[in-house]
């Protein structure tokens, strides 16, 4: 359990230095000045260094940390070749670091969520290949003859993700910090679409559901609603989520056929999403009065409330005649810190309360009342982070498209800039509860970590 606890604490860690870094960037958008006229301080070098540690150092650790714990309890089985998970562990942190320099210097490949120029992608491939190789291993030594449908979920989003990173990023370097993408033009930009939304529904949404059918009936001390439904859910989210890509490029140069491809599968996706979700809530059948003593099971629940919204706005947005509102604006920001902020940051935030203790062998977490204090501080911070930018969103949108008598437009860009400053600042009023949060978190865990007892009875076992 060494690296899993070394995981799980560098989780924290980059969760608030990314955090850290969206609340500058959302303060540059409110009052440009705070850039301070510095290159690698701007908005422009910042916003993928954001992206990046919130994805793949917050959420990918998370996800190492939490699939090495359940894969060794669920198989019966300790990891498979431990020093090669002490690699992962410190692998992976040395490619957060390397993309925490190169980004602000303005060394990127300039590829949504794939911003890593090519020495540093070759780095992930080796350490996602023997994270693969940890995490199978241990499967394939298992002391039972199942499978648990977690373990599934998990050992989707490894084999995708490999699979859609090595593709998308194939280049042609022209020097050891500069390369260009193998593919041009459209095709370029679908490859791009169909990784960086698979990268949501494989990193940010299969690996998290694996958390989720985890931790929710452990926390829950139910078994899974229904295992069957489960595995109907694995299925047919892996096969839907694929095609969906293209709903990021509608009125591109992407064929029309494959426009509409991207729509009709994002709108068949919402079945398996929400039925994934049901089965979560639907785990606490019989339990509902922990919601009311137990916060760790608020922050899971809650989780699945926004992965149902986040899941059922996402395919509304794919149709078309939506899509010409939304496009390009704040609303589609809103989308994803929904599911970013609502879903992938409470769930793992919930599944790290149920792992500390267990990992550090106490009783409990150090605080129950400070665990009460920071969901309420990252419900409300999410509430307001997305309604602020839905609200600025659809007032672009409507700005943008608004059209006086003679065809010409209405307003000027600018204005609509000026009209979304208001919802910038709730923005980022909303960002800094969250991460006042997400310190909060940070002590109790250091507290429960040097304490040997709780400071508080806990409400729930």
């Amino acid at each position: 359990m060494k690296v899993v606890r070394q995981l799980a604490i560098m989780t924290i860690f980059w969760g608030i230095i990314g955090m850290s870094v969206g609340v500058i960037i959302a303060s540059q958008l409110a009052w440009p000045a705070l850039n301070f006229d510095t290159a690698w301080f701007s908005f422009g070098r910042l916003r993928p260094l954001h992206t990046n540690l919130v994805i793949f150092a917050f959420g990918g650790t998370a996800l190492m940390a939490t699939s090495l714990y359940v894969v060794q309890r669920t198989c019966m089985a300790p990891l498979y070749l431990p020093r090669l998970a002490s690699f992962v562990m410190w692998g992976w942190q040395l490619v957060i670091i390397l993309i925490f320099i190169t980004l602000p210097m303005g060394l990127t490949s300039t590829k949504e969520y794939a911003e890593a120029e090519w020495p540093i992608d070759i780095l992930i491939t080796v350490v996602w290949i023997a994270y693969a190789v940890v995490f199978f291993g241990t499967i394939v030594k298992r002391q039972t003859s199942h499978i648990y449908v977690a373990n599934w979920f998990y050992g989707a989003f490894i084999i995708t993700i490999a699979l859609l990173h090595v593709v998308n990023s194939m280049a042609i370097p022209i020097s050891a910090f500069k390369s260009y993408s193998m593919y041009g033009g459209a095709m370029d930009a679908m490859i791009q679409w169909w990784y960086g939304h698979n990268a949501v529904g494989f990193l940010l949404t299969a690996g998290f559901l694996g958390m989720m059918y985890y931790f929710v009936p452990v926390q829950a001390g139910r078994p899974v609603y229904s295992y069957r439904l489960s595995i109907v859910h694995f299925w047919a989210l892996i096969s839907v989520y694929m095609w969906v890509g293209a709903h990021h490029l509608h009125y591109s140069a992407l064929p029309d056929w494959t426009q509409s491809l991207g729509m009709a599968f994002s709108i068949i996706l919402i079945a398996p999403s929400w039925g994934g979700m049901l089965n979560g809530v639907l785990t606490l059948s019989g339990a509902w009065d922990k919601l009311r003593s137990d916060p760790i099971i608020r922050f899971l629940v809650v989780a699945l409330s926004f992965y149902a919204m986040a899941t059922f706005e996402g395919p509304m947005m794919s149709i078309k005649t939506v899509n010409s509102l939304s496009h390009n604006t704040d609303w589609t920001i809103g989308h994803v810190h929904s599911g970013a902020l609502g879903w992938v940051a409470m769930i793992t935030i919930g599944s790290l309360y149920v792992l500390i203790p267990r990992l550090f062998d106490r009783k409990a977490m150090y605080s129950i009342p400070l665990i009460n204090l920071h969901f309420w501080l990252a419900t409300i911070g999410t509430v307001f982070y997305i309604v602020s930018m839905w609200i600025s969103g659809i007032t672009q949108g409507l700005m943008w498209r608004a059209v006086n008598a003679d065809g010409t437009l209405t307003y000027s860009f600018i204005e609509s800039v000026v009209a979304s400053h208001p919802m910038y600042v709730g923005r980022l009023i909303g960002g800094l509860l969250f991460l006042t949060g997400m310190l909060i978190m940070a002590y109790n865990v250091a507290m429960t970590i040097y304490n040997d007892s709780p400071k508080d009875q806990p409400a729930a076992a």
